[in-house]
């Protein structure tokens, strides 16, 4: 077997996604997907990705995973690294369909039949099209007309309502952000007690209307400094949150472990990293609560199953990261049911319920506060053939001579 095309689809009513389909000889056509950067991915897949992969047997997904990011860019998680990912999901689609089981049997079988899953609380319109993580793109506009699970208003309105929302759908942990507005104000270096007491206040109306029946994690998108962030974990110390996510940003893993250190609640960091060799440095400088890898940023289902065993290894929790894309979703519900130290596995009900529907053919199951990978070769899912025939679809396609 061979590849024969390398394809990569776009649409601009979802500027951040970008798909790969990996074509080969015998009819079997791969599906990758990634998250941000779309056209610097998509420039990396056609200018050196597909050179390199047209007329090589696919399934031989270790060897290409060492060679699709090029001398350059290895580390992090780029624009080398995120096509790099997206090709790799594709090929273990492949070698699924090409021998009829799921990815997860792929993987070395399942170690449980369905995971425990938490909403992040986004809206329909989240990270929609703003290429930054930031207030501007969070959807409010939008978000009264938007349908019954717009959770982002909900969280920072009515988070009593929402988490008993939650909890009517089996659904028993959840992720909130609320001191992010402080976080653009002082460019992370302060946050004053009103605006502390402010972005306090969702978490005690969880607790005053459902008790600890709700997990609450806190994400703070790594945009604070060692400080204010030792600050803020004191303060939520009380509301016995699950974990705090992203406190300060990723680029000296050694702050990460000032912040873990002071902190009594776990911290949960990862997402923003690519590559193996980052998550090593990650695991021995800071002493962490919980590993979340994003499969479409951090290379792909290759690089996330050894990921998974150097945190078994070390004793440590691991949890795949989506709130990108269903194929993103599918990969890492197929990584959570393998690797036996999986926690949990993310989800935004508002996404799943909404626009994931419409981009492909089938989604994991989601019942009663749990998530199953598809019973069929492969990730389970192909795109729907309406994307294709959308009139905002930007096809390009690299095909063997």
């Amino acid at each position: 077997m061979k590849v024969t095309a390398v394809e990569t689809v776009y649409i601009e009513e979802l500027p951040n996604l970008l798909w790969v389909q990996i074509h080969t000889d015998q009819g079997l056509i791969g599906l990758g997907e990634t998250f941000f950067g779309a056209d610097a991915v998509e420039a990396h897949i056609h200018e050196f990705i597909a050179p390199y992969l047209l007329g090589k047997n696919p399934l031989q997904i270790e060897h290409h995973s060492h060679r699709m990011t090029g001398y350059a860019g290895r580390g992090g998680s780029g624009a080398e690294m995120r096509a790099t990912s997206a090709t790799d999901i594709a090929l273990w689609d492949i070698w699924g369909q090409y021998s009829n089981q799921p990815i997860y049997q792929m993987l070395g079988g399942a170690s449980r039949d369905k995971v425990r899953v938490y909403n992040t609380c986004a809206g329909y319109e989240y990270v929609r099209k703003a290429s930054a993580q930031v207030t501007a793109n969070f959807g409010l506009k939008n978000a009264h007309n938007a349908g019954p699970y717009e959770d982002l208003e909900g969280f920072l309105s009515t988070a009593d309502e929402l988490a008993q929302s939650l909890l009517e759908m089996g659904i028993s942990g959840m992720k909130i952000w609320p001191f992010d507005f402080a976080a653009e104000a002082s460019g992370g270096t302060y946050i004053s007690n009103d605006d502390l007491k402010k972005a306090m206040e969702p978490f005690a109306k969880i607790r005053t209307a459902v008790g600890d029946k709700m997990e609450i994690m806190c994400e703070l998108h790594s945009l604070w400094n060692v400080p204010t962030a030792k600050r803020i974990c004191h303060a939520l110390e009380d509301f016995n949150l699950t974990w705090i996510e992203d406190p300060v940003r990723m680029d000296h893993q050694g702050n990460v472990g000032k912040v873990a250190t002071a902190s009594s609640t776990p911290i949960a960091v990862g997402e923003l990293l690519g590559g193996r060799a980052q998550f090593r440095d990650l695991v021995e400088k800071a002493d962490i609560g919980l590993v979340i890898m994003d499969i479409v940023w951090g290379g792909g289902l290759t690089e996330a199953r050894k990921v998974a065993s150097f945190c078994d290894a070390h004793a440590l929790p691991f949890t795949g990261h989506d709130c990108t894309g269903p194929v993103a979703l599918a990969a890492s519900t197929h990584m959570a049911m393998h690797a036996p130290n999986s926690f949990i596995q993310e989800m935004v009900r508002a996404f799943y319920y909404g626009w994931y529907q419409d981009l492909v053919t089938a989604l994991p199951t989601v019942e009663n506060g749990f998530i199953q990978a598809p019973d069929l070769p492969g990730l389970g899912m192909q795109l729907n053939p309406d994307v294709f025939n959308r009139a905002d679809v930007r096809i390009r396609k690299s095909i063997l001579d």
